[in-house]
């Protein structure tokens, strides 16, 4: 087995990946009637999600967040359980993004980054864009390519980031890839099933508070807000990342 060392004479290969302007603009969140529109400011988000390689990194620097030392207040046993050792893992993870992180882990990352987590309507607003338009939210092809993702299980050895679209804001796999931690998760409107463990599944993320809403064709999103519901900040899941803005 090749087995990826990390070492600071080691940049990972994505380091630097640099930040893409978000111009801000209207978001308005599920459930919510026209008048409830949040008006959001400019600010700057990571192009890829964070991945193995760019945590890796950050351990180095804050041992205290490996796997033996972590405290199971921040993350639960499944905490980096993907890795080989705190310091090494399989060689063609290395650019993939980074799971089995929780919220915690996540939050701290991006801060010790000079950065934080994006709260769900910065992360809502820049994911409702295609390659071409900022506001693809009707666009049933672009809705249906989202809805597919989320409807497939997830793969075993993900991809590298970057390898989904790029979309009008410059930045890549806000779809395709995993599901992401925003800072304000357990904000989310729709409400569902605390679950006491940790071996979450696409298909356990009920839709059906949709028909509550008038914009029923943008299922994808109701999938989102329903797994932001049924998650805890502790949580280690093997299809949920995270990016940073500033």
């Amino acid at each position: 087995m090749v087995l990826c060392v990390f070492s600071m004479s080691a940049q990972p290969a994505v380091a630097g990946k640099g930040m893409a302007m978000i111009k801000g603009g209207s978001y308005l969140p599920l459930y919510s009637a026209d008048t409830q529109r949040i008006t959001l400011r400019a600010f700057n988000m990571d192009i890829y999600p964070v991945t193995n390689a760019d945590y890796l990194l950050f351990l180095s620097k804050y041992p205290e967040w490996s796997r033996r030392k972590v405290k199971s207040l921040f993350a639960d046993s499944s905490y980096l359980n993907h890795w080989i050792t705190d310091s090494s893992f399989n060689n063609n993870i290395m650019n993939s993004p980074v799971v089995n992180v929780s919220w915690f882990a996540a939050k701290k990352y991006c801060e010790c980054n000079g950065k934080r987590l994006p709260k769900v309507a910065e992360w809502e607003l820049v994911a409702r864009s295609n390659e071409k338009s900022a506001d693809a939210s009707k666009d049933k092809e672009f809705n249906q390519w989202v809805l597919n993702w989320v409807s497939k299980p997830t793969a075993k050895v993900l991809p590298n980031v970057g390898t989904t679209f790029k979309n009008y804001y410059g930045v890549y796999d806000m779809h395709g890839l995993v599901w992401e931690w925003t800072y304000d998760f357990n904000s989310a409107l729709t409400t569902g099933e605390s679950r006491g463990n940790s071996s979450l599944d696409n298909t356990f993320f009920c839709g059906g508070g949709s028909f509550d809403s008038k914009d029923i064709n943008n299922y994808a999103s109701f999938m989102r807000f329903a797994m932001r519901s049924s998650v805890k900040a502790n949580y280690c899941v093997p299809n949920i990342g995270f990016r940073c803005v500033k």
